[in-house]
């Protein structure tokens, strides 16, 4: 049986703040890649808006990589926790 490598809080932690990431940088990497006046207006902004929507992008990636390894490390937990095992730490 594959033990969890991490604790449950921290991989239940890890998935709410994956969630959160994975939401707020699409939006971000979205409002990007539209070439909406709200990121990309100003004179300081960048003038790529693809290149950087690719940027963002690939952290959602990321965090899904995150969210699915700490997810599964979650479900450990909880599976162990429902057969009556006695948590040590």
């Amino acid at each position: 049986m594959v033990k969890p490598l991490v604790s449950a809080m921290n991989a239940w932690t890890c998935v709410v703040v994956s969630v959160f990431a994975i939401v707020i940088l699409s939006v971000i990497g979205a409002l990007f890649k539209t070439g909406s006046p709200v990121m990309m207006g100003s004179e300081e902004d960048p003038k790529d808006g693809n290149a950087v929507a690719g940027a963002v992008f690939g952290a959602v990636f990321i965090y899904l990589g995150f969210f699915v390894f700490c997810g599964f490390q979650a479900l450990l937990h909880y599976r162990e926790s429902r057969r009556g095992a006695i948590a040590l730490s």
